[in-house]
């Protein structure tokens, strides 16, 4: 007797190969069978007419402060995730000083809209070196296994502490530091070191990232702990601004130095719209001289969403608008109705220069609906629909914002979406050296959620596309889970073979879809989060154990930290 089998699914298996029937048997957290098995399980799924596929491997979140208060990493793990790599784009909470907290802190605030009053009451701060936050992460249970990186900021906080944040030049002796340091995180099982290069990555009150502009001796101090260590990859953000050719140049020696592959960010920006092929083509040059990079892509547009329940929308400054800005949303919808309040509101300008650059593009605003569009055709936009009724824009935004009682979301895709398409998307998520990640699952939680991606590309990508081609079942599963694992050295999981770790999905393809994101005020001190949901996951499994069955939590945690490369 078996402890479980998944009787007559529809296997894809993760490797590429082409969906087939198959019995699973599964003991001690393995797979141990994949064809016809006789023996019953002691406890079975019947998956016939249903596919059956690894769990899916998320290597872009932000989970580092909800793993320690939280045994869930939601919004990821309700989509199909059994790991979550958390630790990106150089902000994290290890190494720390207790005198450094607070800088933390404000620095994820500002760069992963963290409010800092969920950071301050929730953070246990139990740590102060990085083995010491891997040994209190390894001491937890989630519903997800969860690695983790290194990050560059903390690092340099900790070792030049106000000098980092005036972004001074590192002597040889703290790049040496630093480097210890890394090369100590490494040992106590981190699968990698990331750091940030962007712009946008800065406290509330403007302090940019410290470790924005680093020279490349601190950057290759840090490459040579990946080389000594012989594992792991370097995680970077990049503007690509310095100007491009200088920073990817700098970038490709690091990794070279490193001997390790490095991943960044790959996105169409709307100012540069071919600037992502500009970057593929020296990727593609790098790969073939031996020194190994990707672009880390997604799978659909990233931008803003905005509501009056959510923390952006076009009349967050104003006036009248602040007046009942405070009321919990019921009073607030209310009052919002009143036609005088209305008429004073839109007349009203909005005194954030920010807020208008990034919201009161009425061409690229769109209604997101339920279940929600990602790639809406122009005539669905906020000003295309304004036109069509005779209305300001700006008075149409506003009514479509009250609709749902105050729930309904616009959203405003920012990048990836440059051409009125996701045509780009697809060349930069079948390109040999990309990766698909940049979730962001547990970061910007007031107005994104994109640790849904995972379901968005089996559900859009291979099923619901109407404007252009599509991709195989098999080609996205192995995107979204050999692929990733083996980027990331886990190759105990991420494809359904004898032998591998029992991460599975048992999914109902037709009936897989997303639903629109709702807001929860589950965070501590009252703090608020959007979430997800799906139809279709009939059962997720992590270790052997089924951790949600037709999305409802069964209880079990059989999740992990994850030290380390994992072989087969």
């Amino acid at each position: 007797m078996h402890d479980f089998v998944i009787r007559g699914g529809t296997v894809v298996d993760g490797t590429g190969a082409a969906p087939f029937e198959a019995d699973i048997a599964i003991d001690a957290g393995r797979i141990t069978a994949v064809g016809r098995v006789t023996a019953p399980g002691r406890d079975e799924i019947a998956a016939k007419g249903l596919l059956v596929t690894p769990g899916f491997v998320d290597i872009h979140t932000h989970y580092d402060a909800q793993a320690s208060w939280s045994d869930r990493l939601i919004s990821s793990s309700i989509n199909g995730v059994t790991t979550a790599l958390i630790g990106n784009c150089g902000v994290g909470f290890a190494p720390c000083r207790p005198e450094r907290r607070e800088m933390l802190v404000k620095l994820m605030e500002g760069v992963e809209d963290l409010p800092e009053v969920v950071l301050t009451e929730g953070l246990p701060w139990s740590w102060e070196s990085f083995p010491d936050y891997m040994n209190f992460l390894g001491g937890r249970r989630y519903d997800t296994d969860i690695a983790a990186m290194v990050t560059h900021a903390p690092l340099r906080v900790h070792v030049m502490g106000e000098r980092a944040e005036a972004h001074a030049e590192a002597t040889p002796e703290e790049c040496a530091e630093m480097a210890r340091l890394a090369a100590e995180g490494l040992a106590a099982g981190a699968v990698g070191i990331s750091t940030s290069r962007a712009l946008a990555h800065r406290t509330l009150d403007g302090r940019h990232i410290p470790t924005l502009g680093a020279p490349e001796a601190e950057l290759e101090a840090l490459a040579g702990a990946l080389r000594d260590h012989g594992a792991g990859w370097l995680q970077v953000i990049s503007d690509f601004d310095d100007p491009a050719e200088e920073e990817f140049a700098r970038l490709r020696r690091v990794a070279a130095v490193s001997g390790r592959p490095l991943t960044f960010s790959l996105l169409q920006r709307e100012s540069k719209p071919g600037f992502w092929r500009w970057l593929l083509d020296r990727v593609e040059d790098a790969n073939a001289d031996g020194v190994r990079m990707f672009g880390q892509v997604m799978g659909r547009p990233v931008g803003l969403m905005f509501g009056f329940e959510l923390s952006q929308h076009p009349f967050l400054t104003r006036p009248s608008y602040r007046e009942v800005a405070h009321l919990p949303l019921p009073e607030r919808v209310a009052a919002l109705r009143d036609p005088a309040r209305r008429a004073r509101i839109l007349a009203e300008p909005t005194d954030d220069a920010g807020l208008k650059v990034r919201l009161n593009n009425w061409d690229k605003i769109f209604p997101l609906g339920d279940p929600p569009d990602y790639e809406p055709p122009p005539e669905r936009s906020v000003a295309a629909m304004a036109a069509a009724r005779g209305m300001p824009p700006e008075a149409l935004c506003y009514d479509l914002m009250l609709e749902r009682d105050g729930q309904a979301i616009l959203n405003r895709p920012l990048l990836n979406y440059a051409d009125g398409d996701l045509a780009a998307i697809r060349e930069m998520m079948t390109h040999p050296h990309t990766l698909m990640g940049l979730g962001d699952g547990g970061a910007h939680v007031g107005y994104i959620c994109d640790a849904s991606s995972m379901t968005h590309m089996l559900s859009y990508w291979v099923r619901d596309r109407r404007r252009g081609p599509r991709l195989s079942i098999e080609q996205a599963v192995k995107r979204i889970s050999r692929d990733n694992a083996a980027a990331m050295g886990l190759t105990d999981r991420g494809v359904i073979v004898p032998g591998r770790k029992a991460d599975i999905n048992v999914i109902d393809f037709d009936r897989l879809q997303l639903h629109a994101p709702v807001m929860h005020y589950d965070l501590p001190a009252g703090g608020k989060r959007l979430i997800q949901k799906a139809d279709g996951y009939v059962a997720t499994m992590l270790s052997g154990a089924v951790t949600y069955a037709d999305g409802l939590a069964t209880g079990a945690l059989p999740g992990r930290l994850v030290r380390g490369a994992r072989g087969a």
